[in-house]
């Protein structure tokens, strides 16, 4: 697992790594072509053999380490709580390492708003220096980056949803739009808490921190004003479901055209992605056709009755919407092909 790296091979690294997104960056790396894992560190599992901190590594040689403020690496990624990750992310760019961050630290571009939904920033010298990580919105951007900020779960699979139709102007957003998201209980976090137990959550299904509450929704009204040039709202409604992974993110809006074209417009603006798959109009995705890969499912749905357009997408949480995803970033940004190392398809069934 950390031998000496292939020739040619860039070296990574895992800050975080015990955490099920530092677990799910530690097992697509493992089987990554050119990105060599260097290194696992984790402050509560230090000393710990890899597969005692990680079961599904067992029998893979290496060892946890803490951090000590640097690491051998061409690239790191940190997949630590949102207000543990900036600090840490400051000492390593200021050691000059390519860093991919995986909390929010580094999404939001306005330090105004930052402080309103998580506080005072622990590294101000660095807020506003990261690129947002959406490979399919900024492609280019992410190539030159030296401080990539990998999006949520939920911002990822509503903006993939939405983000062609408002390039394209073809969205009414003189109103807020509504986005009612599902996802399953590993988007928590591995840390046990009552509100995500097991008999607390097996057989039942409850909305959270809805009607604005929610810290991801000025990311993903970040993401969309960008697109369109104007101010956008959402009405973002997240919910707990009894699964251990997916998003399902299902978005109602307004058309300002025609919607029969949505579909084709989709594929255009998505061509060349290698995660995002644009299904028939009237298709329903299931989180269970995109489990354990990096795919995203898009479809959209006229409701001819009423006039909305019901989009919709689905993706696997800790995959596309974490670790996948920055992995999809470093291969952008060292030149590598970019779905190396996650062209994988889902687990069936």
């Amino acid at each position: 697992m950390c031998a000496s790296p292939a020739s040619g091979a860039l070296r990574a690294a895992v800050v975080g790594a015990t955490g099920y997104t530092g677990a799910e960056l530690v097992r697509l790396l493992h089987g990554h072509p050119r990105l060599a894992l260097e290194g696992l560190y984790a402050h509560s599992s230090a000393g710990q053999a890899i597969g005692e901190a990680l079961p599904s590594l067992t029998g893979h040689a290496g060892v946890v380490r803490a951090f000590e403020g640097d690491v051998d690496a061409d690239l790191v990624f940190c997949a630590l709580p949102h207000g543990a990750s900036a600090p840490i992310v400051a000492a390593l760019r200021d050691a000059g390492r390519v860093v991919l961050d995986l909390s929010a630290d580094f999404r939001l571009t306005d330090a105004t708003v930052y402080r309103e939904w998580y506080g005072d920033h622990g590294a101000p010298g660095h807020f506003g220096s990261a690129v947002y990580g959406l490979p399919e919105l900024h492609r280019e951007a992410i190539r030159g980056a030296d401080l990539i900020a990998v999006p949520g779960c939920y911002p990822t699979a509503s903006i993939l949803a939405l983000a062609p139709l408002i390039a394209a102007g073809a969205i009414d957003l003189s109103r807020p739009l509504v986005v009612d998201a599902k996802s399953g209980v590993s988007g928590a976090g591995r840390k046990v808490r009552e509100s995500t137990h097991f008999p607390e959550t097996s057989e039942g299904l409850r909305a959270y921190s809805v009607a604005g509450r929610h810290r991801h929704t000025p990311e993903i009204e970040q993401e969309l004003t960008r697109l369109a040039g104007q101010a956008v709202r959402v009405v973002f409604s997240p919910h707990l479901v009894p699964m251990t992974r997916g998003i399902l993110s299902t978005v109602y809006l307004e058309p300002s055209q025609d919607p029969a074209g949505f579909t084709e417009l989709a594929r255009r603006f998505y061509d060349g992605s290698p995660s995002v798959r644009v299904l028939e109009a009237g298709s329903h995705p299931d989180t269970l056709w995109v489990r354990g890969s990096n795919a995203a499912l898009v479809s959209y749905t006229h409701d001819r009755r009423t006039g909305v357009v019901v989009a919709q997408c689905v993706i696997d949480n800790l995959v596309k919407g974490a670790s996948g995803q920055a992995i999809q970033c470093a291969n952008l940004r060292f030149g590598l092909p970019e779905a190396a190392g996650i062209d994988h398809p889902a687990a069936w069934p």
